[in-house]
């Protein structure tokens, strides 16, 4: 089955970046800016800003590793809530990651009208547990680390990254969208699919190593 919710999702994100590209206007309304949430109530910009970002890189960064592990979050989701109803809530996961990854930092710059934050990389954070669970052994070559290392250090190296505090990088989105991404998905298959977990404990049992 072709994974057409994770290609409608690339799709709209690139066209939307796109116009966002050359609209400053267009941007700028759809920038995440936690005081304009706070002060003038405009919520849709918890879910808006993971439509745009920053330029072609990020967008090209993010799009292919959404392309690499949407595949898997929409079979998983298939699975678990079958073919009628997988796609739509692998949707839901998608746009609720969005603004999972976007909480803390709302609650952290509610006052501070010079803070804004743009990108889909809370929501792809999210998304590679499927993908890790399915695939727990499969090598990455940058960072040169199988998947099952590669999810804890991702949150690990965030949560540092955003502990120091430098750069213009939204390690806490990207935090909080892996640490929602991980416990959504377990909760959800624990109730709907335990076979997911089970056949990951088994893959874990019998690593595929590269050497």
């Amino acid at each position: 089955m072709q994974p057409i919710i994770t290609y409608l999702i690339m799709g709209i994100t690139c066209v939307v970046s796109y116009l966002a590209f050359n609209d400053a206007s267009l941007r700028s309304k759809m920038l995440f800016v936690p005081a304009a949430v706070k002060e003038r109530g405009e919520t849709y910009r918890f879910l808006s800003h993971g439509f745009i970002h920053a330029d072609f890189m990020h967008l090209l960064f993010n799009m292919w590793a959404l392309y690499i592990f949407g595949p898997y979050a929409e079979a998983a989701f298939g699975l678990m809530f079958g073919a009628t109803f997988g796609g739509a809530a692998y949707l839901l996961f998608y746009l609720a990651a969005i603004v999972a990854s976007s909480y803390v930092t709302y609650t952290r710059h509610a006052d501070n009208y010079g803070y804004s934050a743009l990108g889909a990389s809370g929501a792809v954070a999210a998304v590679m547990w499927p993908f890790i669970f399915f695939q727990p052994w499969a090598w990455f070559i940058f960072p040169p680390l199988p998947a099952i290392i590669l999810g804890p250090a991702y949150i690990a190296y965030s949560h540092y990254a955003d502990m120091r505090g430098t750069g213009n990088i939204g390690h806490n989105a990207h935090l909080w969208g892996a640490i929602f991404g991980l416990v959504a998905f377990v909760v959800l298959a624990i109730f709907l699919k335990p076979a997911i977990l089970e056949n990951f404990m088994q893959m874990l049992m019998q690593p595929n190593m590269p050497f």
